[in-house]
């Protein structure tokens, strides 16, 4: 069975920081573009970050650009997002994706529908 999952998630005080993990199971991600997304209550899901099948192209939402980076370990089958200075508005449910490309066109664009696999989230909420 192939499967995300998120983990990393909790309660944290803004300005805070917080290291988000997406492992895969039942496939490799090698071949895979990540995309982490988020879904805050009563909002639409937005593209937080993505990265490329072989880590070298990244890509972040103007929202988070400056606080957040995504990294991957594929030899651990693993991807990374590392939050820093959380502000209250990034209480959200975090998901990650998975898309099976080498392109680098799919993280200029946070595409939800593009994406073949998702996790079942994580919860992070900033709050003091």
């Amino acid at each position: 069975q192939l499967q995300l999952l998120e983990s990393g998630g909790g309660l944290v005080q803004p300005g805070g920081s917080l290291n988000l993990s997406c492992v895969a199971s039942g496939f490799t991600l090698d071949y895979y573009a990540i995309g982490w997304f988020r879904q805050a209550s009563g909002k639409e899901r937005e593209g937080v970050a993505c990265i490329t099948f072989n880590g070298l192209s990244t890509n972040s939402a103007d929202s988070v650009k400056g606080r957040i980076t995504i990294s991957r370990d594929n030899m651990k089958n693993k991807v990374y997002l590392q939050m820093n200075s959380l502000k209250p508005e990034d209480t959200a449910v975090y998901y990650c994706a998975a898309v099976a490309t080498y392109s680098d066109y799919v993280c200029e664009y946070f595409n939800s529908y593009e994406y073949d696999y998702w996790g079942q989230g994580t919860q992070v909420t900033v709050s003091s």
